[in-house]
């Protein structure tokens, strides 16, 4: 979560630094051509009006590459928000579990059921996939922890994933 915030922070500090860079070279170039436009005869008049179109349309074609990548980062890291949000109540879902079977909570209980009932699509690829020690009603679920931990690699590659499609690449 912090990883996204710092994404979004980074988007718009680049973004406020490229316009500021944009402004200073327009007012620099404007400068510049003014100057040396009193110089110039017809001919080269025309050479520098044709090298100023192309490089508006450059800038143009920047800005619009620019904005685009800026909206995917944004929308990749408004995902990735909920991809968290989502991981994280399945940890809180398991993490109940555990403890309910831990201190032996009782299975009649309505909260205990509905958190098994939430938990249970979760949970059942990873039933019995390790001897479980108990003793009476306390039960201590290597399975639980292992699908816990298992879940956790499965939303650090998530996570991953989208960091690498919110990369962007910076040509020289």
């Amino acid at each position: 979560m912090a990883q996204d915030k710092t994404l979004m922070v980074d988007d718009e500090r680049r973004f406020e630094q490229y316009e500021s860079a944009k402004d200073v070279a327009r007012s620099e170039i404007r400068e510049q051509v003014n100057w040396q436009a009193e110089q110039l005869n017809n001919e080269e008049r025309a050479q520098a009006a044709d090298l100023g179109k192309e490089f508006k349309r450059e800038a143009l074609s920047e800005v619009r590459n620019t904005d685009v990548e800026v909206k995917r980062a944004r929308t990749t890291a408004r995902f990735s928000q909920v991809i968290d949000y989502l991981f994280y109540v399945v940890y809180g879902l398991i993490s109940l579990q555990i403890i309910f079977d831990l201190f032996g909570a009782r299975r009649n209980n309505g909260f205990r059921n509905l958190i098994d009932t939430l938990s249970s699509p979760f949970l059942a690829p990873f039933r019995n996939l390790f001897p479980d020690p108990a003793s009476g009603q306390f039960q201590f679920r290597f399975s639980y922890v292992a699908a816990l931990l298992i879940y956790i690699l499965l939303h650090l590659a998530v996570n991953g994933l989208l960091r690498v499609v919110a990369h962007r690449k910076t040509a020289i």
